[in-house]
């Protein structure tokens, strides 16, 4: 194309904009879903079932029972985990001879990175649920950086029944996002997977192979 061609399309577009009405309307509120408290529980576990990840549902008293027989179960060797958090004080209290050894995730990820990928199993706290779509909402800090969900082969998160939100506007509205979040936020809604071009879905091809998630109800 020519610079005077060019310029004459460009002065077509810069008339039209000149001349064109635009107002923009104000789009309609979002509809608003709300479940009771059991529903929610029920739905997230349901889509989180779809999708190939495991909940058990348990309470604050018992969840590290639960999660100890679980460990047995499995036979794992390793779990990652971060030691500067509440989690922490629970696990070392709890843990016995039998279990797999406890690693804290305490070095710069260089220095730990092979550890990092070859343990067994990393676990996490959450930051909430969303009912609507089935999925965990993580915020990772440094206490507990998010390799720790994203790497080892089983990702073990511990979430709130309390914390299930109907929706992520729900969520964002009420915790008052905008005044203050981490670099990232993760939604996790089960295992790894991935889609070939006949939208034919995979998983754990890459990431973690396994979600379990215990939900912690009262």
């Amino acid at each position: 194309m020519s610079n005077a061609i060019r310029e004459r399309v460009l002065n077509k577009l810069r008339e039209a904009v000149g001349r064109g009405d635009f107002d923009v309307p104000t789009p309609p509120p979002l509809p608003v879903q709300e479940w009771s408290r059991e529903e929610k529980i029920n739905r997230l576990q349901s889509m989180l079932e779809t999708m190939h990840a495991e909940v058990r549902r348990t309470t604050h008293a018992d969840w590290i029972t639960t999660l100890k027989e679980i460990l047995r179960e499995r036979a794992l060797q390793t779990l990652v985990y971060g030691p500067d958090t509440a989690l922490a004080g629970v696990l070392q209290g709890a843990w016995e001879n039998d279990l797999p050894a406890l690693i804290p995730y305490q070095q710069d990820i260089e220095s730990f990175k092979e550890t990092l990928f070859n343990a067994d199993a990393g676990i996490t706290t959450t930051r909430g649920a969303l009912a609507e779509i089935g999925a965990l909402v993580l915020w990772p800090t440094i206490q507990e950086p998010r390799l720790l969900s994203l790497v080892p082969a089983l990702h073990i998160a511990l979430l709130e029944a309390d914390g299930i939100y109907n929706t992520f506007a729900e969520m964002m509205g009420s915790e008052r996002w905008q005044d203050g979040m981490p670099t990232n936020a993760l939604l996790i809604s089960g295992p790894s997977k991935t889609a070939d071009i006949e939208l034919t879905l995979t998983f754990g091809v890459h990431g973690p192979k396994e979600l379990l998630v215990l939900i912690l109800d009262n």
